[in-house]
């Protein structure tokens, strides 16, 4: 099984987890593994790393991302998206178009933001969605994310709630049914979230994705995913020798464009990721061999 990227359009209703196993009996290998989950709920983009690729999804992880929501006003549920339990329901039918894009605008920037009580977080060992499904109270801390965009797509209104269609730019680890429970809040109607599809992770976009995994589906070169991600180092058939064996490329920082690019041999290969140590340029991360080419 050759090494590499793997862009999936994932289904509703199933979990990442499920994504994983198909493409594992597809493939034929175990070693498969993915750059951030969906839940159920959501569709869209999946990055999975196949065999030697799978070292690179650390730095794919961090990415930002672009996802497409409706944000239901009027009805707040437990899990702050439509899988959860209806906790409140309020009239809807009188906020307007200008506060609920007041109330965008003020959930637009960098933001201290507290994840679903559902989310897959650990405290303590556990998830939350464990905890909070066990009936134990989850109190999680606020993280600082950044949405860089949170614009309206759409109004409808249904009876007493009002359907918002959003599109979303936001660091890794934004909760999108956060921010719907956030803007439901802050109009003082409550919201969820009725429907995400995430459309894109850093460079890699949805519509270059399959839908069904086969085997022999096509995978993305190593190399050429971690120079879109990181940028590119390209070092001698030497120098990528020296990297493999944990060797420092002496004098060698001055040359680097990015903190932690790829090193790309003579042949295309990538022989690894590598990051400056003073003057020298040492290896952060290897590929092996048989995955590089």
């Amino acid at each position: 099984m050759p090494s590499g990227i793997l862009l999936v359009d994932k289904p509703g209703a199933v979990t990442s987890h499920d994504v994983v196993a198909r493409a594992r009996r597809a493939l034929g290998t175990r070693k498969i593994g993915h750059a951030g989950t969906l839940d159920p709920l959501a569709t869209g983009l999946l990055v999975l790393g196949v065999d030697g690729a799978t070292r690179l999804l650390t730095y794919l992880v961090g990415l930002d991302k672009t996802y497409e929501a409706t944000i239901r006003l009027g009805v707040a549920t437990d899990s702050d998206d439509s899988d959860g339990v209806e906790t409140a329901r309020t009239d809807a039918s009188t906020v307007s178009e200008d506060a609920v894009r007041t109330g965008i605008l003020a959930l637009t920037g960098p933001l201290d933001q507290v994840p679903s009580r559902v989310s897959a977080i650990k405290v303590g060992g556990r998830r939350a969605y464990d905890l909070a499904r066990a009936g134990e109270h989850v109190e999680l801390k606020a993280r600082r994310v950044t949405v860089s965009r949170f614009d309206v797509r759409a109004f409808r209104r249904v009876g007493d709630v009002l359907d918002v269609d959003v599109v979303v730019d936001c660091t890794s680890g934004t909760y999108i049914r956060a921010l719907a429970r956030d803007l439901g809040d802050a109009l003082g109607v409550g919201g969820h979230l009725t429907a995400l599809r995430r459309t894109r992770i850093g460079p890699f976009d949805v519509a270059d994705a399959v839908r069904e995994i086969e085997p022999g589906a096509p995978l993305r070169d190593p190399a050429a995913v971690a120079t879109a991600v990181l940028g590119a180092f390209p070092v001698t058939a030497d120098e990528a020798r020296d990297l493999r064996h944990g060797k420092r490329l002496v004098g060698a920082a001055e040359r680097l464009g990015t903190p932690t690019p790829a090193a790309i041999d003579p042949d295309g290969r990538l022989i690894g990721i590598v990051e400056r140590r003073g003057a020298d340029v040492k290896s952060a991360m290897n590929m092996p061999e048989e995955a590089s080419a």
